[in-house]
């Protein structure tokens, strides 16, 4: 909720810390409570993540074909770089696939948005949901979970309508999933846009704005709200079709009915529930990705001490290696755990460490770890990275904290970056390139209580993924 008392509406960041303590962020975990089982009815985890490859299942086939075909030195995927894919390579892969022109850029705008495909400049390479889709049930919860979070880009809104009225309406759809799942039925859509009316209502009433400049006269001053005679019914249909879309719900015979996956989905970001994957048992005796997935669980003193059981059982060049692998993975996660545990390895870890500096994923990563190897304080390590260097590891924690931490933590994630207000955050996370911006912002925009900043950082997905400015 936000606060009802006037306030300055420059969007701004809390103090900055150091961006060093970033990838701690993701550890900083609360208490563990018993989790609380999903409604009765709600099918197990393995049917739920069926539904979710069957509904994606156009998607993953056009990353496949572009893992395939699009990889470096195989074609250009993209036009002009900007991540839409160009007529020649859509032609090509319709061909291919048996499909039409239409439905490839469809498939593959929502692949991009459920972390299926990534794009770097003029080519693209399988996001390591992907490589994990057969195998991996929460890994395909996540990708669906991130598709079902980015409704409102994956379908556009209606041609003509006021900017700002969509943006309120995409905000209080919140609380218009939670009476459809709380209703754990049909509901007629007339109820659901007496609900939005109201919602919207709310908004526009929580939100005080202050005019910017100096007030010619006193008192407040009458700013018209051109959004207050927008009729949302057009919004509400649009709403509930780009849902529908994405799989999160059913609408007919003038009901909107949320399906299993929909259902799922709702419940856990009200319960705030964490699909990491469990620790799994053994960690000593598993590869290196698979022991800093147990040890993400654990607390950084009980994770260290998992590592240094780990290495204890290898030799330390094999071990550094092994590390230095996981680290290179599409998982942001693994990244910086396996950094943490470098840090553990100390001294023997350097010439590798050193050798890695110029790889552009693990630059930030490896800086920081040299910084502080060579007596930097941890928390003035950061300043040896280039203001690019550390606004790309934000985002990178970022999307580890988006596909492994609860919404609370991203939030609070913002504390970490270095820029002082959300419009120089928002302009140098664009042009910074990571992968995973799209995603990062969907999720941050998805999470942030603060309306006016949830939809400033949806602006600015929706300009990344359309490549716009």
């Amino acid at each position: 909720m936000t606060s009802r008392i006037p306030r300055d509406s420059r969007l701004r960041l809390v103090r900055p810390r150091p961006l060093a303590a970033a990838p701690q962020a993701i550890n900083q975990r609360r208490p563990r409570r018993p989790a609380p089982r999903p409604p009765e009815g709600t099918p197990a985890r393995s049917e739920l993540a069926r539904m979710a490859r069957s509904g994606l299942a156009g998607a993953a086939r056009v990353a496949r074909w572009a893992d395939s075909e699009l990889g470096p030195g195989r074609g250009s995927a993209t036009a002009d770089g900007k991540a839409t894919l160009s007529d020649a390579t859509a032609d090509q892969a319709a061909r291919e696939l048996g499909l039409t022109a239409a439905q490839v850029r469809a498939d593959w705008d929502t692949a991009r948005l459920a972390g299926l495909v990534e794009v770097h400049g003029d080519t693209a390479r399988p996001g390591w949901r992907l490589r994990a889709w057969n195998r991996d049930d929460s890994a395909v919860l996540r990708g669906w979970v991130a598709l079902f979070d980015a409704w409102s880009l994956a379908h556009p809104e209606p041609a003509g309508e006021e900017p700002a009225a969509v943006a309120e309406v995409v905000s209080a759809m919140p609380q218009v999933l939670s009476f459809l799942q709380l209703s754990a039925g049909p509901v007629p859509v007339d109820q659901l846009l007496d609900l939005l009316e109201q919602r919207v209502t709310e908004l526009r009433t929580e939100r005080c704005e202050v005019p910017y400049g100096p007030r010619l006269e006193p008192g407040p001053q009458s700013v018209p709200d051109v959004t207050a005679d927008t009729p949302l019914a057009p919004l509400l249909d649009w709403a509930l079709h780009a849902l529908a879309s994405v799989g999160a719900l059913t609408c007919g015979d003038g009901q909107a009915t949320l399906t299993p996956l929909g259902n799922w989905a709702v419940w856990v970001k009200l319960e705030q529930i964490c699909v990491a994957a469990q620790s799994p048992a053994g960690n000593i005796e598993q590869p290196a990705e698979d022991m800093l997935r147990g040890c993400a669980q654990l607390r950084p003193n009980a994770a260290r001490a998992e590592y240094r059981a780990w290495l204890a059982a290898r030799p330390v060049g094999s071990a550094v290696a092994e590390l230095l692998a996981a680290a290179r993975g599409e998982d942001a996660l693994l990244r910086g755990l396996a950094f943490d545990a470098l840090r553990v390895v100390g001294a023997p870890a350097e010439p590798d460490v050193r050798g890695v500096v110029d790889e552009p994923t693990l630059r930030p990563y490896a800086l920081l770890w040299l910084a502080e190897h060579e007596g930097a304080d941890p928390e003035d390590a950061h300043e040896v990275l280039t203001r690019r260097e550390a606004t790309w590891l934000w985002v990178d924690t970022a999307a580890a904290v988006a596909d492994h931490g609860e919404a609370p933590l991203l939030v609070r994630h913002l504390e970490a970056a270095v820029q002082f207000t959300v419009p120089a955050l928002l302009d140098e996370v664009r042009a910074v390139g990571h992968p995973r911006t799209v995603q990062v912002l969907v999720a941050l925009a998805a999470a942030h209580p603060d309306p006016a900043l949830a939809k400033a950082v949806r602006r600015a997905a929706f300009q990344v993924h359309t490549g716009g400015s």
